[in-house]
């Protein structure tokens, strides 16, 4: 039984990368299960620390931008959003080319505090990072709730 509050596919799921670090750092959505989500991310000059390997923080953006989008998924958007609230990373070994690929999958979901696990792998299968994103659950304002369902209906139509 799937987690998501709709039926979204991959394609959504991908469609809300653009225009965004996500892009900028090519992150890549590349499967979506019933209640987890996994993207990958180019170990490269915009993602690399002066030392030539992994910055952490990108690793931080990797792991943040799949828990957002799935805590996201999870709550009806029409009248909620998730943001970010904490999230906390162990970088475990330096990788310096190639890709990671994070996996997340949820810890919790209440009404209004969701938490996620995301573990960062590198080409090897071996964990570079393990992050924990807490999420709050928030209600939309009238205007954000016309926007965000406008979106949201777009989306799901497009796709």
């Amino acid at each position: 039984m799937s987690i998501w509050h709709e039926e979204f596919t991959l394609d959504h799921v991908i469609s809300l990368r653009n225009n965004n670090i996500n892009k900028h750092l090519g992150i890549e959505f590349i499967e979506l299960g019933d209640d987890y989500i996994v993207a990958r991310m180019p170990v490269t000059d915009e993602t690399r620390q002066s030392r030539g390997v992994l910055h952490g923080g990108a690793s931080c953006v990797l792991a943040e931008s799949l828990g957002s989008i799935a805590s996201n998924m999870c709550i009806n958007m029409r009248k909620q959003k998730a943001v970010g609230l904490e999230i906390n990373a162990n970088h475990l070994r330096p990788v310096a080319d190639g890709y990671v690929t994070g996996t997340t999958t949820a810890v919790s979901l209440g009404k209004s505090v969701h938490v996620w696990n995301i573990d960062i792998r590198n080409d090897q299968g071996k964990m570079n990072c393990v992050s924990r994103l807490t999420t709050a659950i928030v209600n939309l304002n009238d205007k954000d709730a016309q926007t965000n369902t406008k979106l949201l209906e777009t989306l799901l139509n497009e796709n």
